[in-house]
């Protein structure tokens, strides 16, 4: 197997400090690679439509819940905050993707759904989308993706269980 930028770090610091306990660092610095390689990564279907990641994941949010959601919703479904949900969601409701209805009690409050277009939309990229993110895995084996994903999950898990209330 090839050598990865991370185990070249970690004998780095074997090098300065013999002893030093650096299986954190391992899995840390792996993951923290693997996320920004990803995020530098252009995501062709998403750019093709003009959209970005995050507008993905809110169109995402709204087709897969299949019912109406409020911006504070919606910022809990895609991990971001309210101030970026806001921008995002004007950038869908100009390009007529999403669509806006006030509360009937709470005038403040708006609820957000998919329109035609915004469906339509959502459906025709996700088997795109999935395509491509399935060629950024090619040459990991099915199993290995299996035993990734879970765990993945395993730490995606305890990760939110210790740190679910910091939220960007």
């Amino acid at each position: 197997m090839t050598e990865d930028v991370i185990a070249r770090v970690l004998r780095q610091w074997q090098q300065v400090h013999p002893g030093l306990d650096t299986a954190p660092m391992a899995v840390i610095g792996r993951l923290s690679r693997c996320a920004a390689l990803l995020q530098q990564a252009t995501d062709a279907p998403l750019v093709r439509e003009g959209l970005t990641r995050a507008e993905f994941e809110i169109l995402g949010a709204l087709r897969r819940t299949g019912r109406e959601l409020t911006p504070g919703q919606l910022a809990k479904e895609t991990f971001a905050s309210g101030a970026a949900v806001t921008k995002r969601l004007r950038v869908l409701e100009a390009r007529a993707l999403v669509s806006r209805r006030p509360d009937e009690r709470d005038r403040r409050v708006a609820h957000l759904s998919l329109t035609e277009e915004g469906t339509a939309l959502i459906d025709r990229l996700v088997p795109h989308q999935l395509d491509y993110e399935d060629a950024l895995l090619a040459g990991v084996g099915e199993e290995h993706r299996r035993l990734l994903a879970d765990a993945l999950a395993e730490l995606l898990v305890l990760l939110e269980g210790r740190l679910g209330g910091l939220q960007p």
